[in-house]
């Protein structure tokens, strides 16, 4: 649509995360969804690279045959693969699917934030594969070859597939009831459930003094997607108040039961790919794990929990805030300087 002279100044009132007005530019004030305007200020303060931490022990190590086990091998090749496949699905689907139909520009300025920072992940495991001289083919389509990684993807792309499609727009109750799902798969389910039981192994390494190069990565990843998820689920509640409408009964059940499905797919590929265990965590400790975490991701949208177990991983909550006492800047190898401290 053509911008005309004297167009109306935007109306806050009819700012919506989808079919809002004004969506052709980036008006940003008066500003609606503030929460979004957070989030891309913390990601911008969160900002780091992978380059920019020493894996020189982790070589010392992967290249010892005294230091890691052979199931500490796997997993840590399994969980790399199935992180390489994830990132990608997910930066997919924020570029190509949710910040065309998004008419928020507050969103759309965190959304391209994230694209960044899932690009800045994949960045990461590429640099871990490299840096330990891995067979990079084999980590990088290893969701060809593990039927536990291609499960979990294929249920995200399979129930993602409505909104890629070119001819897909929002407007309608059953496209915006389709991109609300589409929302809460991608927020609930992939960044909420299926990224956690890799989280918790890589911890478990950390833990254990073990490629602590590699698990400083994946703490860093960890945050940013603690961010991508509050951030889903803001525009989720936001949706649920700004059109009610969409978020029925059945939609309810429908949610519940994607959840179910994704909470079974992932204890099924902590305990086929972990099947002795490792570092202490077994394969009930997983089930469990997820379990909660995925009671949690309901209730953040108001949804009752199914599972009510204790969280059996407390120490993943200090490792999902980081570390308090532990300051990002003095682990960097390469000097780093922000743009307002910059001698000119």
């Amino acid at each position: 649509m053509p911008i005309t002279k004297g167009a109306k100044a935007v109306d806050i009132n009819k700012r919506k995360i989808i079919n809002g007005d004004d969506a052709d530019v980036v008006q940003l004030y008066p500003m609606r969804h503030t929460f979004a305007w957070d989030a891309y200020m913390v990601g911008n303060s969160n900002h780091w690279l992978p380059t920019e931490i020493s894996m020189q022990r982790d070589i010392e190590q992967w290249k010892s045959r005294d230091v890691l086990t052979d199931d500490e091998r796997k997993a840590f090749e399994t969980v790399l693969g199935f992180f390489t496949t994830a990132d990608s699905i997910a930066a997919n689907n924020v570029v190509l699917a949710l910040y065309k139909h998004i008419t928020s520009p507050e969103c759309r300025m965190y959304l391209l934030r994230q694209g960044y920072e899932e690009a800045i992940h994949t960045h990461a495991y590429q640099y871990i594969v490299e840096s330990l001289g891995m067979d990079e083919a084999r980590i990088f389509n290893m969701y060809r070859n593990v039927e536990a990684i291609y499960n979990k993807d294929n249920l995200v792309l399979n129930l993602n597939e409505g909104i890629f499609d070119p001819m897909f727009k929002t407007g309608t109750f059953e496209n915006d009831q389709k991109f609300l799902e589409n929302l809460c798969v991608f927020s609930l389910i992939l960044e909420g459930i299926f990224f956690y039981s890799s989280f918790a192994v890589m911890f478990g390494f950390q833990r254990q003094n073990k490629l602590t190069g590699s698990a400083e990565q994946i703490q860093y990843i960890m945050r940013d997607e603690s961010q991508h998820l509050n951030f889903g689920i803001n525009m989720i509640n936001t949706i649920k108040k700004e059109q009610p409408e969409l978020w029925t009964k059945e939609f309810e059940r429908r949610i519940i039961e994607l959840v179910k499905r994704a909470v079974v797919l992932e204890y099924t590929f902590a305990t086929e790919v972990f099947p002795r265990g490792i570092f202490g965590m077994n394969a009930e400790g997983f089930k469990k794990y997820i379990e909660h975490i995925a009671d949690r991701r309901l209730e953040r949208v108001g949804l009752p929990p199914q599972y009510n177990v204790e969280n059996p991983f407390p120490w993943m909550s200090e490792m999902i805030d980081l570390n308090k006492e532990k300051n990002f800047f003095e682990t960097r190898v390469t000097e780093y300087k922000t743009g307002g401290t910059l001698d000119w």
